[in-house]
């Protein structure tokens, strides 16, 4: 049993890891793709235009956007995970922290490969905590809520969050450009990509406790063997010595 506990510890600290390690990516390349300032994510946009609006910082926005989010999933009975909490939080400080230790981006020749960067990372960082399965963010299980709920196709439902998002966060003053087109294009087959690098194995499910005692080798008996009931052909019996059931 110890073997199976050590590999079974080693799969959840594995998953952990890679959970936490994809969210702060997540975090870090929305970061870049602000400084790149050619164009945010769908969410980004908003977050961006309530930042504007309020004062408040984009990944302090992040968190109560996704905190908000996360209400909504009550009336829809979702159930959140380990990584629907921790994404609320993980990612705003991500973006936060990354913010503040790089600068601001000149010129258009350094712009785009940052914004070209951080589309990556993005996807990267997807792969990696969506493989870790701790759970969907909170902006994922709206969409399968809301899914479930209305009878809606997830393609319905994903367009028409989205496209209320980057409206909403453009009139609030969200950058909406390049980046947001390329986003759009690329996340989907970036993502699949990485799920299929990161996806982790099962679980080992198999044990060193002691074995299942061996069946009988011999067919020998001390009870009476019923009559078999008349037919017109005999009913066969196993021969001396032989295991009635294969080892």
């Amino acid at each position: 049993m110890s073997r199976t506990t050590a590999r079974s510890t080693t799969h959840l600290t594995r998953r952990l890891v890679q959970l936490y390690a994809g969210l702060t990516l997540y975090g870090a390349s929305s970061a870049l793709l602000v400084r790149a300032e050619l164009g945010l994510e769908p969410w980004g946009v908003l977050h961006q235009g309530l930042a504007e609006l309020t004062g408040i910082s984009i990944g302090v926005v992040s968190i109560i956007v996704g905190a908000i989010v996360l209400l909504l999933w009550i009336p829809m009975r979702q159930r959140p995970g380990l990584g629907t909490v921790s994404n609320v939080f993980v990612v705003g400080l991500a973006m936060d922290g990354t913010l503040a230790l790089d600068g601001e981006v000149d010129g258009l020749g350094a712009r785009i490969p940052v914004m070209v960067l951080g589309i990556v990372l993005n996807g990267v960082a997807t792969g990696l905590y969506i493989a870790a399965r701790f759970g969907p963010g909170p902006r994922d299980g709206l969409m399968t809520g809301l899914n479930r709920v209305t009878g809606r196709s997830i393609r319905l439902v994903r367009t028409a969050i989205e496209v209320a998002v980057v409206v909403t966060g453009f009139l609030l003053g969200g950058s909406l450009g390049a980046g947001t087109v390329l986003y759009a294009l690329a996340i989907g087959p970036l993502a699949q990509l990485f799920l299929r690098v990161f996806q982790l194995p099962a679980p080992a499910t198999t044990t060193t406790g002691p074995s299942a005692p061996a069946l009988p080798t011999s067919t020998t008996t001390t009870a009476a063997t019923p009559t078999p009931p008349a037919g017109p052909a005999p009913v066969a019996t196993p021969p001396s010595g032989q295991a009635i059931l294969p080892q």
